[in-house]
This record gives C-alpha cells, sequence and structure tokens, in this order.
C-alpha cells in the first residue's frame, strides 16, 4: 500500500511541475516575448523605439508584454521626470539570463533555416 501512495505522491509532484513549466513557456514562448527580450539584449530602450524596432506589434501588445515581462521579474521599467516622462525598459538579471537560451535559439534556428524549409517542403509534396 505505501508503494501505491508514493508513487501517487510522485506523480502528483511531476504534474505540479509540469503545470509549473507550461505557464511559464507560455509567457516566455510566445512571439512578442522573444523579440522583446532580443531587443532589450542590446540594452535600455524607451517605448517607443522598441515598438519600431519589433514591428508591426501594437502599441497594445507591446504594452501587455512588457507588462508581463515586468511582473515576471524579466526586465524593469525606470520612468524619468520630464514633459512628456520619458520610460526606459531594461532587462534584468532574470532577464539577462533568459536572454542566453533566447539568443541560442535564434542561431539555432538560422543555422537549421535551410533544412527546415526543405523538410517542409517534402513533407508538403507528399501530402498533394
Amino acid at each position: 500500500m505505501d508503494d501505491n501512495k508514493e508513487f501517487r505522491d510522485i506523480r502528483a509532484v511531476e504534474h505540479s511541475n509540469c503545470a509549473v513549466i507550461s505557464d511559464l513557456l507560455a509567457r516566455t514562448a510566445d512571439k512578442w516575448t522573444i523579440l522583446v527580450i532580443r531587443e532589450l539584449g542590446d540594452g535600455p530602450i524607451r517605448f517607443n523605439e522598441l515598438r519600431r524596432r519589433v514591428a508591426p506589434i501594437s502599441q497594445k501588445m507591446l504594452s501587455s508584454t512588457l507588462k508581463g515581462l515586468e511582473r515576471d521579474g524579466f526586465i524593469t521599467r525606470t520612468v524619468t521626470p520630464s514633459v512628456p516622462p520619458a520610460v526606459t525598459y531594461a532587462l534584468t538579471e532574470l532577464g539577462c539570463g533568459f536572454l542566453r537560451p533566447v539568443q541560442a535559439m535564434a542561431n539555432w534556428t538560422m543555422e537549421n533555416a535551410d533544412t527546415i524549409t526543405a523538410a517542409r517542403e517534402a513533407y508538403d509534396e507528399r501530402q498533394t
């Protein structure tokens, strides 16, 4: 009996871990998050410049993405009193740590883009 309880306990922990991982991957692996993190990797940047670099993102989507990243501790938001106020975003230590795998994924993607394209074309040809 104790073996079954221990097994169920382990499975419950594994399920809980999967839920945490899924939640965080949903946040960190979306298109806009990746692009924003990559742009902030060059250093602090103001909202409108970031929007230009991440085009065609809408103002609403960029604002939402930045709020989520700030909430999760990946970026800081600094408001400089001026008219109008200057708002600058920068990566935190956590964000800099996340930048490394983001850059590695981008590099891997570029190195394998031709192979992936060829595989897609071959697959599509087999489907017709």
